[in-house]
């Protein structure tokens, strides 16, 4: 691949450094559109890491990382709400339309803590004449199901152990900001979990996190065998092919995307689960909520719960 300006081995670990084969201006009309494996030149499936030509991380990929306790609590515990769909992910979903009613309803849920209100919350509050309080809250997920949420932690923290591990300049900053909140995963630099099934996400870059930090990518497969779906860098041509166990460390905010999932056992295509897990610090959860004291965020959620379900 001629973008791949050096390659080595640096003791086990694969060392790339590639340059772009698509223009900024090309990638910025590319917004919103699916990629296909004609795009994607080089698929990584090895511990490696990728810099940019002008010696920036774009990503850092490492297999069978993480705990298989860890990652069996979490699916067991978050499987059924991450199967609820939504029409709220605009472009990420590949649609350019501004009604959401229009848009394709697909398995993607947040959990955590979250820093917009819905339609509905902002509806109980008018009704009940109450100004809006502090836009930080908890999520749907974390709020009706405590113990289950409690149950997700022990892998959030693996990931945030590796975090400090393999990108630890990122991590540096991310976690301090993290330690000026109460509103977060304990102890860890996340305020905020994506979950996304069978999703292919369209070309796009993360917007809502911290600037700082640096993504995370990890995957729980379940049921029968499948082909694609690898996170790819379309500018770059670069892919990774993650899978359960496997973690990757990634700048997202270059253009990435998803190519395409092909289940390839037709028996059990209703049961194959590739279940995606992103977990960051939201930008608007830190900077709201900062200096806030444990105290404070209990009483704000029992407050808001409150007035919520009245």
């Amino acid at each position: 691949m001629k973008n791949i300006i050096k390659k080595e081995r640096v003791g086990n670990i694969m060392v790339y450094h590639i340059d772009k084969i698509i223009s900024n201006e090309k990638m910025d009309k590319l917004k919103g559109k699916k990629i296909t494996p004609a795009m994607i030149h080089t698929i990584i499936d090895r511990d490696s890491d990728v810099y940019t030509a002008d010696g920036k991380l774009l990503l850092k990929f490492r297999k069978d990382k993480l705990t298989m306790k860890n990652i069996n609590l979490f699916y067991e515990n978050v499987i059924d709400f991450a199967k609820h769909t939504s029409s709220n992910r605009g472009a990420t979903s590949g649609s350019k339309k501004y009604d959401i009613i229009k848009n394709p309803k697909i398995m993607t849920n947040i959990l955590g803590y979250f820093d917009i209100w819905g339609p509905s919350q902002k509806r109980a509050f008018k009704d009940r004449n109450i100004k809006l309080p502090l836009e930080v809250r908890e999520t749907k997920f974390t709020s009706e199901f405590p113990e289950n949420h409690k149950n997700i932690i022990p892998l959030i923290q693996n990931i945030d152990t590796l975090y400090k591990k393999y990108a630890p300049s990122y991590y540096e900053k991310q976690r301090k900001k993290a330690n000026q909140t109460a509103f977060k995963i304990p102890n860890t630099a996340f305020t905020t979990i994506t979950t996304n099934i069978n999703f292919q996400t369209a070309i796009h870059k993360d917007v809502g996190d911290d600037i700082e930090g640096f993504g995370n990518l990890v995957v729980i497969e379940h049921g029968g065998e499948y082909t694609g779906a690898e996170t790819c860098f379309p500018q770059y041509g670069i892919g990774v092919n993650v899978r359960t166990g496997d973690i990757l460390f990634m700048d997202v905010h270059e253009w990435h995307a998803n190519l395409p999932m092909i289940v390839t056992d037709s028996l059990s295509s209703e049961k194959t689960i590739r279940l995606s897990i992103v977990c960051y610090l939201r930008h608007n959860v830190w900077n709201r909520s900062k200096g806030k004291t444990k105290k404070y965020m209990l009483r704000h959620n029992k407050t808001i719960k409150k007035i919520l379900n009245d």
